[in-house]
């Protein structure tokens, strides 16, 4: 048997926010391994976002530990741990005015000592990332220039020239059509197949079931499930983190869940003449 390595590791997590009746996460632990696309599920203010804070040494827990590589994240450096790990944020502001290429090429700064210029080998990780990302055409435009998918995929492409070991993302795919939305999980899917890690927040249940590998379910800061799709996607564990009927089949592409939020809009009676009372009392 080949022995996975654990890349990302969280052991009893909890984070709880001043002024914060509840914490945001609670005794959260979840492994992932080598070249795993990692999905984090849950409705919104699950904790999702605070468990990747977490990873990211931005949040300090109330208790529990989280390692990198085996190593507690307290004993990593900010630029050894850039070299290991990139995130992409779900969304950010550009004070100047950059180039594509410009932005991409800050991927490079753990690498590059002060005033420092771009080496060979800075270049070539630059235009493979580039390359990755099919941005190659857009090298030279202005990121105000660009739509949401196109810049998304830069700002991926700049994740990727840190050669990290990791890829954090944060709903990578929001608010982008459906061509975008499948180039950004084929695109993860394929790094995963070349050796990095992926961990992946997301809303869309279907595409977390058709890419992952593993997936966390998390509801009010707690773990509600983790395992493969099949294990988490059924209809009562997703039923009981999002409050709401779904229904599970199977999915007949990939042999995995299917899954389709059901309607449950209350019918509305019917108000002829004298129906005045009730309107009254409404």
């Amino acid at each position: 048997m080949i022995n996975q390595v654990t890349k990302v590791q969280t052991s009893n997590l909890t984070v709880h926010y001043p002024n914060s009746e509840k914490p945001a996460l609670d005794s959260v632990t979840m492994t992932v391994l080598q070249s795993s696309f990692y999905t984090i599920l849950g409705p919104n203010g699950s904790g999702k976002s605070s468990l990747l804070k977490a990873i990211m040494g931005l949040v300090k827990p109330r208790t529990g530990n989280v390692s990198i590589n085996g190593l507690s994240l307290s004993h990593w450096t900010r630029p050894a741990l850039a070299k290991e790990v990139a995130v992409v944020p779900q969304s950010e502001t550009f004070a100047f005015p950059l180039t594509v290429r410009e932005l991409v090429a800050m991927g490079r700064y753990p690498y590059l000592r002060s005033f420092q210029s771009e080496t060979i080998v800075d270049q070539k990780a630059i235009s493979a990332s580039l390359k990755n990302c099919d941005i190659e055409h857009l090298v030279n435009r202005q990121l105000s220039t660009l739509s949401g998918g196109e810049l998304q995929r830069v700002r991926i492409a700049r994740s990727l020239a840190q050669e990290p070991e990791i890829l954090i993302l944060d709903e990578p795919t929001a608010n982008l059509d459906v061509r975008y939305e499948m180039s950004i999980f084929n695109l993860l899917k394929t790094l995963t197949v070349e050796g990095m890690t992926i961990i992946l927040i997301t809303h869309h249940l279907n595409l977390a079931s058709e890419f992952s590998d593993h997936l966390l379910l998390l509801s009010q800061g707690k773990v509600v499930a983790t395992g493969t799709p099949k294990e988490v996607l059924s209809e009562s564990k997703l039923r009981d983190a999002y409050e709401w009927p779904i229904e599970v089949a199977t999915n007949p592409a990939i042999g995995g869940p299917q899954i389709r939020p059901l309607s449950t809009v209350p019918k509305v009676p019917h108000r002829g003449p004298g129906n005045s009372q009730t309107d009254s009392q409404e």
